[in-house]
């Protein structure tokens, strides 16, 4: 991923730095296991941990020669550590120690998320309980429906991203396994007692059945994840996007000072933040499917996924890292306009309140569908006209002989339709 979109944590888990010194240290971890059962000479391994380091530029270097990299790095250790490097790589392959490392990097890289995927669900619940009484007009289709709370929709919010702190903390168990096996999975040069031993101190379970490499549905599961929690965010950050357009305005992305929102016209205020959201939950999910194609390899292995997740695998992390952080600022200094939201529900005035309307009729003994035509026409005649829907309704001998004042003047109480939101915030934040 691009500087741009990439926090300096996240930035630090993909380097190649720490990928080489993980992969050392796999290593490392593997030759003692292997000295712990006899296998190897205790003072060569003691020696290698002491005289190993990783120096990126050197393996870069070595590997324009041999075109390996992991060639380039046990020449890189073995120069170091002389003839010492006995012991290093002994009875391993290639992918024990890159898969091992990866699901090392997935773990960590899953933290760093679950972390910023916590202070994003604060931000919402602080939304929510603030708001709980912000009244504003409910939209389906993009049209005035019934009246909402604004702390109603940040509950809805809140209650997704606890969703997908769930599903992220259940990928990311899902990538956090290893595999010391050896060629082709077999064991053939290794004991298993290494790899339970190796990946225990890695904070990793072994794969219970590896090929030559960990399968790849299990990061195919992980990439699907963070499409699914991308996803998340791309729908709170479409609705600040279109709460903000000027004809609504109910709320508007923290604008800082000095900020700029055009190169050429000095009024606008647009919510970048929030689109930059969007665009980036899209490469999600273009992801997603790149990890979809890794599932099928030849037999025990081939090497085509490895280009691939060179690029998605930390792209996604990053991807996602950014995009919660980003929304948490956004909701953290988010600006809600309740009067404006008060202005916009008049614009449809008293016709929100025409199914109130017709389950009173139909309680009162005018078959459904009629009372539904009946208050259909009043209610698009006001929507056209102006008129006052009310009046119109009030002027109605079909509707006066069934209902009183009293009664229409309690169908058009919008506190009726907000009676069981609290109720509502209570049970998504409690």
């Amino acid at each position: 991923m691009i500087a741009r979109y990439t926090r300096p944590e996240m930035a630090q888990i993909w380097s190649e730095q720490f990928r080489w010194e993980t992969i050392l240290e796999v290593e490392l971890l593997a030759a003692e296991a292997m000295a712990r059962r006899g296998r190897l000479d205790w003072k060569s391994v003691r020696t290698l941990r002491k005289k190993s380091r990783v120096r990126v530029a050197r393996i870069r270097e070595i590997e324009k020669t041999v075109k390996h990299d992991v060639v380039a790095f046990l020449t890189h250790i073995e120069e170091q550590a002389g003839p010492a490097a006995k012991a290093l790589h002994a009875g391993l392959t290639s992918s024990d120690v890159l898969d091992t490392a990866l699901a090392v990097q997935l773990k960590k890289s899953t933290e760093l998320l679950t972390a910023g995927l916590k202070e994003l669900q604060s931000a919402a619940r602080r939304l929510a309980l603030r708001h709980r009484n912000t009244v504003m007009m409910g939209r389906t289709h993009g049209v005035h429906a019934e009246p909402i709370t604004f702390g109603l929709k940040a509950a809805g919010w809140y209650a997704e991203l606890k969703r997908d702190m769930a599903r992220l903390r259940s990928a990311g168990e899902e990538v956090a396994v290893g595999k010391i096996s050896g060629a082709v999975g077999t064991f053939a040069h290794v004991d298993m007692a290494v790899e339970s031993e190796v990946c225990r101190r890695l904070g990793l379970r072994a794969e219970p059945v590896s090929t030559q490499i960990v399968p790849r549905d299990r990061h195919a599961f992980y990439l699907q994840t963070l499409a699914v929690v991308g996803a998340g965010l791309e729908r709170i950050a479409t609705e600040i996007r279109h709460l903000q357009r000027t004809e609504a305005l109910e709320v508007e992305e923290p604008f800082s000072a000095g900020q700029k929102g055009s190169s050429a016209m000095p009024h606008k205020r647009n919510p970048v933040a929030s689109e930059n959201i969007c665009g980036l939950a899209r490469l999600l999910r273009a992801y997603a499917g790149a990890a979809l194609e890794n599932v099928a390899l030849w037999h025990e292995r081939d090497i085509s996924h490895s280009s691939v997740e060179r690029v998605i695998l930390p792209d996604a992390a990053a991807a996602l890292d950014f995009a919660v952080h980003r929304l948490a600022d956004v909701l953290n200094g988010l600006q809600v306009y309740p009067d404006r939201m008060r202005t916009n529900m008049a614009k449809t005035a008293a016709v929100i309140c025409s199914q109130r309307l017709v389950v009173s009729l139909a309680q009162k003994g005018l078959p459904k569908q009629k009372a539904y035509d009946l208050v259909q026409r009043h209610a698009q005649r006001a929507w056209k006209s102006g008129e006052d829907f009310w009046a119109l309704v009030g002027s109605d001998p079909r509707i006066v002989r069934r209902l009183s004042k009293a009664e229409l003047r309690r169908c058009s109480d919008l506190s009726f339709f907000l009676k069981s939101v609290g109720r509502i915030i209570h049970r998504a934040l409690f």
